[in-house]
């Protein structure tokens, strides 16, 4: 950046600014950001807001944190090819991308810096797992992610000059909040609301007694002679404020004890994902908090139809340090007229197509008797013929860190894993020319993209993995060899926009293969994958199986899944037919995918990888643009 001496530990934080009316932040993804840093009191980053247009005015950011204003072109390269927000350190060479992992990162970071903050830790939730799953994957990561924002920023914009419409993720957002809760102790949890019900009928001196344990400091009488409700609350709000939860007796009562679990109480929502406060409430809260402002100013008529995001957004501002955080970045809550639950259905929440498929009278089950509908089109098991079978990388030559044998994995593994990699090594290597950007998607621990870094010097290395620590052990064995034409990015692919030349994924599990090669069809640029997880595959808001026209005219979406289903029996311990019959579907799986990448331009081989025994899961398609 211009003028400025960066430090060598310092780390980076990059926000997209475009500008700011009444208090709302826009992009919404950098509003969430600063709340979180706010929350979490984080000075460990040095913010750089990245003006989207020239215009853009900071000069009504009400930030306790210090901001820089910087253009794009001052990005460090790496961030360049990366959806904001980007975290990165120095050197340039490791960047975190897209809202969900930066978040998680902030919340690491944050935790790191001061281990007595644990409820700063406790935003990741049970297991740590708190939007981890990328967004393609899960549809709740999605939700808050991707679709809430970017509908709620559309919904602004139409507010300012017209009568907007109610985003249908927001209706979708109402309808989660009306779901019974899972959580991980939900059965004891629940036993105990069933307790706390038949008691609450005993008569009124229970419930004096019950009034004695206020949850909350706002808890109204109606609150307390909610049964259904009261449980929740207390459970939530004793993790919030660091007490022990209210120990129930050592012994249920006989009757409550042996109840069956379909006659158990279902738990309501307190917060976005159930009983406790978490990163997803970090995310929803400047999105909802500037949707209720504008319906309650401009559609106070539709308040009705959100009582329970209405419930939610005044509970979450009893949270210890929100209302301090939230004011601090420009949002100041309001209070909201009390409301009644509508008895109203909600509209039915569109799934992907094909999901909920009606039954076909004339569908037979099993594999057999869709191969031969595909047989009758045209459409048989076929491969290409492996380019040259028997070449191999000389692994005793090569430094140790480079061969798998350096992961922590047993030396028959390692030396299948090193077979694997002389395939897809081959065919990368004879593709390459000097200067060539190649991408290895969904790289794990590296062993492709190390690999392809060390033989291929005068080209550059990207690899892009969501699993931090996966990509972190990549990093220390590309330290050890010293690679500097090698880039690491934590992110969901959909995260990395740059251009590239070739593209590889070795294993990508289900629909993320369908995901590298739309990246690569994108980019122009050639693919080299080798699937995974056939039984993964189902429709996403992206996809819809079959894939290309070829297939659509023959298979239905639920033929294509028995497809996909018998692919994955391919396992060593499998009967010998079991796993050929196995092979074929994998092979008619991938031919749906080579044919779709055809049908954009693109010349597609399905090639078994050499010798077969490298993998269950052998195949490559390999893509090249006419």
């Amino acid at each position: 950046m211009k003028g400025i001496k960066r430090s060598l530990t310092e780390e980076y934080l990059y926000l997209d600014f475009s500008h700011q009316i009444e208090g709302c932040i826009f992009p919404l993804h950098t509003s969430v950001t600063l709340f979180l840093l706010s929350y979490c009191d984080c000075k460990i980053f040095k913010v750089c807001l990245v003006l989207t247009r020239e215009s853009a005015d900071v000069s009504l950011l009400s930030q306790d944190i210090e901001l820089e204003v910087i253009s794009r072109q001052e990005l460090p390269p790496i961030v360049q090819n990366c959806c904001l927000p980007a975290a990165v350190g120095r050197p340039d060479s490791f960047c975190r991308a897209g809202l969900a992992v930066v978040l998680r990162h902030i919340i690491q970071k944050s935790y790191e810096a001061d281990p007595s903050k644990k409820e700063i830790l406790e935003l990741l939730g049970f297991k740590k797992t708190c939007l981890k799953a990328c967004a393609e994957v899960s549809q709740w990561t999605r939700l808050c992610e991707l679709t809430i924002p970017l509908a709620i920023e559309n919904f602004l914009k139409e507010s300012s000059d017209q009568r907007p419409r109610i985003p249908a993720e927001i209706l979708q957002l109402e309808k989660k909040l009306s779901e019974p809760v899972r959580v991980h102790n939900d059965d004891k949890l629940r036993r105990q609301k069933l307790k706390q019900q038949k008691a609450a009928k005993a008569g009124p001196s229970f419930s004096k007694e019950k009034t004695k344990s206020k949850v909350h400091r706002q808890e109204t009488s109606e609150d307390l002679d909610s049964s259904s409700e009261s449980l929740e609350l207390k459970v939530a709000f004793s993790k919030l404020t660091v007490q022990e939860e209210p120990a129930p007796s050592n012994r249920e009562p006989s009757h409550i004890r042996k109840a069956k679990a379909s006659d158990l109480p279902p738990l309501e929502h307190v917060f976005a994902e159930g009983l406790y406060f978490t990163l997803a409430d970090i995310v929803l809260l400047p999105c909802v908090h500037h949707f209720l402002l504008i319906i309650y100013k401009k559609l106070s008529e539709k308040l009705v139809e959100f009582p329970l995001l209405a419930a939610w957004y005044q509970r979450i501002q009893e949270v210890p340090r929100v209302k301090s955080a939230a004011s601090q970045c420009g949002i100041h809550f309001f209070h909201l007229p009390e409301l009644l639950t509508s008895d109203e259905q909600h509209p039915n929440l569109i799934e992907a197509p094909g999901v909920d498929e009606q039954n076909d009278p004339s569908f037979i089950g099993g594999p057999r008797p869709t191969m031969t509908k595909l047989m009758e089109k045209g459409i048989d098991v076929m491969f290409s013929p492996h380019p040259c079978p028997t070449w191999t990388l000389d692994w005793n030559s090569l430094p140790a860190a480079v061969s798998p044998k350096e992961g922590k994995m047993s030396s028959e593994r390692a030396l299948r894993k090193q077979q694997q990699l002389n395939n897809l090594v081959y065919v990368v290597t004879n593709q390459a020319k000097p200067g060539d950007r190649i991408v290895d998607f969904c790289s794990g621990g590296g062993h492709v993209g190390i690999v392809l870094a060390h033989v291929l010097p005068l080209c550059q290395v990207i690899l892009i993995e969501n699993k931090e620590l996966s990509l972190i052990r990549a990093k220390k064995r590309s330290d050890v060899l010293g690679l500097c034409n090698i880039w690491f990015i934590q992110a969901n692919m959909e995260y990395f926009t740059g251009m590239f030349n070739i593209g590889v994924a070795l294993h990508a599990c289900g629909v993320a293969t369908d995901m590298v090669i739309e990246h690569c069809v994108k980019a122009r640029a050639a693919f080299v994958t080798c699937p995974c997880c056939y039984g993964f595959i189902q429709n996403t808001s992206k996809f819809n199986f079959p894939k290309s026209e070829q297939f659509k005219k023959t298979l239905s979406y639920k033929e294509h899944m028995i497809l996909c289903r018998f692919a994955d029996q391919t396992a060593v311990q499998l009967p010998p037919q079991r796993r050929l019959i196995g092979k074929q579907c994998m092979c008619l799986v991938d031919l749906d995918r080579a044919r779709a990448a055809e049908e954009h331009g693109y010349s597609v081989q399905v090639i078994s990888m050499e010798p077969e025994s490298c993998s269950p899961k052998n195949n490559m398609i390999v893509g090249v643009p006419i």
